[in-house]
């Protein structure tokens, strides 16, 4: 399990062309899948960001923008690796989800659960029911 208490970390893509540094407010416990078409296809578990706390150290140039549906949402990965860093977010535009994989010492393989939040029935088309969860991830490593 990591330390969800983690408040600022460095991170990178696979390749090391873009680096960065984000500030967590709720360190590690804000971790989340989505079951929107793109996060389902993506899969990867993030954590929050306030938009002012991510800063690109390096390879900004090297971010590519992919948008889809609304348009609301900016999903940024690198060009040369194609990593997923982090994405400005539909539901809040405020914030930043980042990709824990993307995080020094974090693997999205520390979490025994990851929520899942139901982005297929997204709260800004209407469709929210319940508390917006759709689940819950979990991750049961095998007996060395």
């Amino acid at each position: 399990m990591p330390d969800l208490d983690v408040s600022e970390a460095n991170g990178a893509c696979h390749c090391g062309a873009v680096r960065f540094h984000v500030r967590l407010r709720e360190g590690l416990r804000s971790a989340r899948r989505c079951t929107c078409t793109y996060c389902r296809m993506r899969g990867a578990v993030a954590v929050t960001a306030e938009l002012g706390d991510l800063q690109i150290l390096e390879g900004k140039e090297k971010l590519t923008l992919y948008r889809f549906n609304t348009g609301t949402a900016k999903h940024y990965f690198c060009s040369i690796c194609g990593i997923y860093t982090h994405h400005q977010r539909r539901s809040n535009p405020n914030e930043y989800g980042v990709n824990v994989a993307c995080l020094e010492g974090v693997s999205p393989f520390d979490f025994e659960e990851v929520v899942v939040t139901d982005g297929i029935n997204h709260p800004s088309d209407g469709k929210r029911r319940g508390a917006g969860v759709a689940g819950v991830l979990k991750f049961i490593a095998a007996e060395a």
